[in-house]
């Protein structure tokens, strides 16, 4: 292993219990001395050693650990971890077309995001150490999987965190033809490029399947549709589905995505801002059977979660008026900052701003290949209820 700087720990026990983050005063070195994103090993006050990691600078997480072993970071770790993370795909999701197939710290690689749409990758590189292995991660993601396309989509905020800039390229292939992917028998089309993250919410592949077996027959809402997902699925079980977003590309998408199941006389789309559409029909007195409410992420830092909380309970609010007793409503943060507890006060105040009583059918997370790795809280990050309103 060729000669690489150390950083020494004040404090081991978060580490030593399996964090992957190391913040900024947690080091007796200066994080300023160090290279952006260069490769570090971490030891103990006694000088034994815990592994190796890189370094920045610019964040507050000033080094993220990739691996608890003395080892060099070369081309052949990489290719390690990234078989390991396939090969958990390969297991967990046979012959599927759409799935993560690298989580980040889940996969015991922070940083990375890989997605696989068909014979499409989507990568992103969320750090300054990923974006280092660059070129080596490319190189090997197209060795391994032989992609017709690779995509990378830096589009994040995370990457400003890290004082990195914000791009997105095509780096082989093309998109002229959009890639397709099933899922649960349904047929989705897929932008990565110009859609919101890598172009689908893969999150919530596994919620969108059970919700179709909880739905009844009737009128439903789907708000903050993206590209119709969940209006795809409920109207193939039967319901009359409304989808709402504010963003045209997402509603043209949504359109389309209905088409190609043969759902366009059960699903129609709207392009209107949601608040403004849930209040007018609150005021109309209109009434659904299943709501199902996904928004972004409003709590974008630990500061907003009042704001954020504030904005989440008037929402699910509106949706419970909305609904007939004994309907169901599908709601969901994607907010780490907004833990469970909090996620499930939110859900009783605002039942009884709704003046309604919620059974809970269910709560959920992300689907499976977004691994939780135990020790790191920060790799859950999606609450899904499904909730009983009487």
């Amino acid at each position: 292993m060729s000669e690489v700087k150390k950083v020494h720990l004040k404090r081991t026990k978060r580490v030593l219990a399996g964090h992957l983050w190391i913040f900024s005063n947690e080091l007796y070195e200066s994080p300023r001395d160090y290279a952006p994103g260069s490769v570090v090993e971490i030891f103990d006050r006694a000088e034994t050693s815990l592994g190796m990691g890189y370094i920045n600078p610019s964040s507050l997480i000033s080094v993220r650990i990739l691996s608890r072993e003395r080892e060099a970071i070369d081309r052949e770790f990489l290719r390690k971890r990234l078989r390991a993370a396939l090969g958990l795909r390969e297991r967990l999701f046979p012959g599927s077309d759409a799935l993560r197939l690298v989580y980040s710290e889940g996969d015991y690689l922070p940083g990375l995001i890989a997605d696989r749409y068909g014979d499409c990758v989507v990568l992103q590189f969320l750090t300054h150490g990923i974006e280092n292995l660059r070129d080596t991660i490319i190189e090997l993601v197209d060795e391994m999987l032989d992609p017709r396309a690779i995509v990378l989509k830096n589009e994040s905020r995370a990457r400003t965190l890290e004082g990195l800039s914000l791009y997105r390229e095509v780096v082989k292939g093309s998109l002229d033809t959009l890639p397709r992917v099933h899922e649960n028998g349904m047929l989705f089309e897929v932008d990565p490029f110009g859609g919101q993250k890598t172009g689908f919410f893969l999150d919530q592949k596994e919620n969108r399947s059970v919700l179709k077996r909880y739905a009844a027959k009737g009128r439903g809402l789907d708000l903050f549709c993206y590209t119709g997902a969940w209006s795809v699925h409920l109207a193939s079980a039967g319901l009359e589905m409304t989808g709402v977003d504010e963003s045209e590309r997402a509603v043209r998408q949504a359109i389309r995505n209905a088409e190609l199941n043969s759902l366009q006389g059960k699903a129609a789309f709207l392009q209107e801002e949601v608040f403004s559409f849930l209040r007018r029909e609150a005021g109309e007195e209109k009434q659904y059977d299943c709501v199902v409410l996904d928004p972004p992420a409003f709590v974008k830092s630990a500061a907003k979660l009042k704001e954020a909380v504030k904005a989440y309970r008037e929402l699910n609010g509106l949706c419970m008026r909305l609904l007939r007793r004994g309907g169901i409503l599908a709601t969901s943060s994607c907010s780490y900052h907004l833990d469970r507890e909090t996620f499930l006060e939110v859900l009783r105040s605002a039942a009884r701003d709704a003046g309604r009583q919620i059974r809970l059918l269910s709560l959920r997370s992300q689907d499976v290949d977004h691994p939780v790795l135990l020790a790191m809280p920060e790799t859950e990050y999606l609450k899904c209820a499904f909730l009983l309103v009487d």
